[in-house]
C-alpha cells in the first residue's frame, strides 16, 4: 500500500510517494519553472518563410514562436500527405498558412537560448489512460502493450466506447497504463478529454491572437489523474485551498480518486512525517548506504548514469561468496528505488561486485528485474555484459532530481553539485516557518550567501513578505561574503 504526500507552497509544490515507510518517488514543480510544452494557445501566423517552409506564430510570448511545415495540419490538409502516392510531393507551407491567419497552435518544444517555442497544429490532449487528438479520427494503441492480439482486443473496445457507430468525434492512443484499464475507466476518460477539448474551442472563439487557452495539469492536480491506483491508501495535502480545488477537480474528472484525499493540518510539516527532506538531501548525494554495511556509488554524467557495488564493511555471511551475493541482492533494491527516488533516465551501467557461480547471477539479475517491475516508467534490462556489468535503460520523462535541485559548482567546474539559489531560498522559507511554529521570538535573521539574499529580496520577495504577514514577524536579510551558497543561519531576534 502507499501513501502520497503533498507538500504545497506558493512557489513550489512537492510529491512523495511512499510505499511501507520508504519514499519510493519524488516529482517536484516550482512555480516559475513550468514547461510551456503541451499549452494550447491561440495563435496568429506573423510571418511565412517558403525558404525555410515554416512560419513564425505570435502566441504571446516574448518571442514569436516557430512552426515547421512537417507540423501543420489545416483543415485536415497534412503537408505529409498521408493518403496521397509515396513519391507525391510536400504540399509547401505557403499553401496551409497566410500571413494574419489565427491558428490554434500547441507547444511542441520550450523555447532554448534565442529560440522561440516550437509549435504544432495538431493537438493532442493527454489523459490519465488515453491521448486526445480531436483532429483526428485513428484509434491507435502503444506499442509497448501486450501481443498484438490484446491490442486488437483494446482497439475493438475503443472503437464502441469512442464512436459508437457514431460518427467519429476524435481519435484516441491508448497509453501504456490503459492495458488493464476497464471499460467504465476508458469511458470517464474519453468523457474528461472531450470536456476538455469542448473547453479550449468555446475559449478560441472568443479569445484574441495570444491568449493561453489550455494549460497542462498542475503537478498537485496531475497527481489525481496520473499517480493514484488501487494501491494507493491516502492522498494528504497540507495546504486546505488546493484541497478544496482538489476536491472540486476531483469529483468532476478523477472521481475514483477522491475518497482518498485528505486535508492534512498537523503541527508537524507533512515531509517531516517520513523525514522525506533527509531522504532528498540522500538523494543528492554520490554515496548510498546499504544496511548490511555495503554501499553504492551513484555517478550521473551526460551520456550514462553508472552504479558501483561495494562490500563496504560487511562481512556477516560464512564465506565470501555468500558475502558478496548478499551484498549483490540488497543492493539490487537499492538501485531499483534509487531510479525512481533521483529520476535517473537513460542508460544505466550497474557494476555487481563480481560474482563466481552463475545461479548467484541469475538470482541478482531476477531481483533486480522484480523490483524494477514497480517502476511506472519503462525500463529495460539486458541482463550481464562479458565484462560482467548490467546494463539497462530507464526512459527519460523528466529532468532528474539533482539537475532540478542542484547546479554545477562554480569553485569545482562541474566536479561536484550544490544547490541553487532558489532552493536554498525554499529551504530558508521553511525553516522558518518550521521554527515560527516552535519559537515566537521579535524577528528572523536571515543570513545567508549575496546570491541567496538578492534572490529573496527581488524574485522571492513576494514570497518570503508573505511568509512574513502569515507568521505575523518580521524577517530581515543579512548577506555573508564568506561561505559556500548553500550555507545559510537563521538568527532569532
Amino acid at each position: 500500500m502507499q501513501d502520497i504526500l503533498i507538500n504545497w507552497a506558493p512557489q513550489e509544490t512537492r510529491v512523495a510517494i511512499v510505499e511501507n515507510g520508504a519514499v519510493q518517488e519524488l516529482h517536484i514543480e516550482r512555480t516559475l519553472e513550468r514547461g510551456l510544452v503541451g499549452n494550447i494557445y491561440a495563435g496568429k501566423v506573423a510571418r511565412v518563410l517558403p525558404g525555410m517552409q515554416s512560419a513564425f506564430v505570435d502566441i504571446g510570448l516574448e518571442r514569436a514562436a516557430f512552426l515547421h511545415v512537417a507540423d501543420v495540419q489545416v483543415n485536415g490538409v497534412t503537408p505529409r500527405n498521408d493518403h496521397a502516392s509515396p513519391g507525391a510531393p510536400q504540399t509547401p507551407i505557403e499553401r496551409l498558412v497566410f500571413e494574419g491567419q489565427a491558428l490554434t497552435v500547441q507547444v511542441i518544444k520550450d523555447p532554448i537560448g534565442t529560440k522561440g517555442a516550437r509549435l504544432s497544429t495538431q493537438v493532442s490532449i493527454a489523459g490519465r489512460l488515453l491521448v486526445f487528438l480531436p483532429q483526428d479520427d485513428h484509434i491507435g494503441i502503444s506499442q509497448k502493450i501486450g501481443s498484438h492480439e490484446l491490442r486488437e482486443q483494446l482497439r475493438a473496445r475503443m472503437q464502441a466506447l469512442a464512436h459508437g457507430g457514431d460518427a467519429p468525434n476524435g481519435g484516441f492512443i491508448l497509453r501504456t497504463n490503459a492495458a488493464d484499464a476497464t471499460d467504465a475507466e476508458l469511458a470517464d476518460d474519453i468523457a474528461y478529454l472531450r470536456k476538455t477539448w469542448a473547453a479550449v474551442r468555446e475559449r478560441a472563439f472568443k479569445s484574441p491572437p495570444g491568449t493561453l487557452l489550455h494549460q497542462d495539469l498542475t503537478l498537485a492536480e496531475r497527481v489525481l489523474r496520473d499517480l493514484v491506483d488501487d494501491a494507493t491508501q491516502s492522498i494528504r495535502i497540507d495546504s486546505k485551498q488546493q484541497y478544496d480545488w482538489l476536491l472540486q477537480f476531483g469529483r468532476e474528472y478523477t472521481p475514483g480518486a477522491v475518497g482518498k484525499l485528505q486535508h492534512y493540518a498537523g503541527e508537524r510539516p507533512i515531509f517531516d512525517l517520513f523525514n522525506i527532506d533527509d531522504e532528498i538531501a540522500k538523494a543528492l548525494l554520490r554515496r548510498v548506504d546499504l544496511k548490511s554495511g555495503g554501499y553504492l556509488i551513484i555517478d550521473q554524467t551526460e551520456a550514462l548514469t553508472t552504479v558501483d557495488v561495494n562490500t563496504g564493511g560487511f562481512v556477516g555471511a560464512r564465506n565470501f561468496d555468500d558475502t558478496i551475493f548478499k551484498t549483490n541482492l540488497e543492493a539490487a533494491q537499492a538501485i531499483a528505488r534509487q531510479l525512481r527516488l533521483r529520476n535517473l533516465g537513460g542508460i544505466v551501467i550497474i557494476d555487481f561486485i563480481d560474482m563466481q557461480r552463475e545461479e548467484h547471477q541469475a538470482a541478482v539479475l531476477a531481483e533486480l528485474r522484480k523490483q524494477l517491475a514497480r517502476d511506472r516508467t519503462k525500463v529495460t534490462v539486458s541482463g550481464f555484459t562479458q565484462l560482467g556489468l548490467v546494463e539497462m535503460t530507464r526512459k527519460r520523462t523528466r529532468e532528474s532530481l539533482a539537475h532540478m535541485l542542484c547546479e554545477p559548482c562554480p569553485t569545482c567546474h562541474g566536479k561536484g553539485e550544490v544547490k541553487t539559489a532558489r532552493t536554498v531560498c525554499y529551504d530558508i522559507l521553511r525553516e522558518i516557518l518550521r521554527e515560527a511554529r516552535q519559537f515566537n521570538p521579535k524577528e528572523f535573521r536571515v543570513v545567508a550567501s549575496a546570491s541567496v539574499v538578492e534572490m529573496l529580496l527581488d524574485e522571492e520577495g513576494q514570497h518570503l513578505a508573505g511568509l512574513s504577514d502569515f507568521i505575523g514577524k518580521p524577517i530581515s536579510l543579512q548577506a555573508e561574503p564568506l561561505g559556500s551558497p548553500e550555507q545559510y543561519d537563521i538568527v532569532l531576534l
